[in-house]
């Protein structure tokens, strides 16, 4: 061999295929099979008026010569609220003194 083919020969080297483990296949059919509940929905259409016009007073406060523009409209989901309540009192069921905050709430995909 040659200096030239010493200093610049191309080694070919194997690129290693990895392959998911276990752990890690488990974990995304886990994400895959969950999907998380919305914490606010959309207000009926029939509501924004009401809506609309009691925001605006309380954001306009003295300045009545204001003007707002309302983009989005959202209530608490009622599923969020009574699943965070059974679960809260679940939970406290055993130690009536602790407090507890739900952070996120996922169901089951069809």
């Amino acid at each position: 061999m040659g200096i030239f083919e010493i200093l610049f020969k191309k080694t070919q080297k194997e690129e290693e295929i990895v392959q998911p483990s276990n752990q890690q296949e488990k974990q995304r059919m886990l994400t895959d099979e969950w999907e998380a509940v919305p914490e606010y929905i959309p207000v009926p259409p029939e509501d924004y008026d009401l809506v609309s016009v009691i925001a605006t007073a309380i954001a306009a406060g003295d300045r009545p010569d204001s003007q707002f523009i309302i983009k989005s409209i959202k209530q608490k989901n009622p599923e969020v609220v009574l699943t965070s309540v059974i679960a809260a009192s679940i939970m406290a069921g055993e130690s009536q003194q602790s407090q507890f905050i739900v952070k996120n709430i996922k169901k089951r995909s069809k």
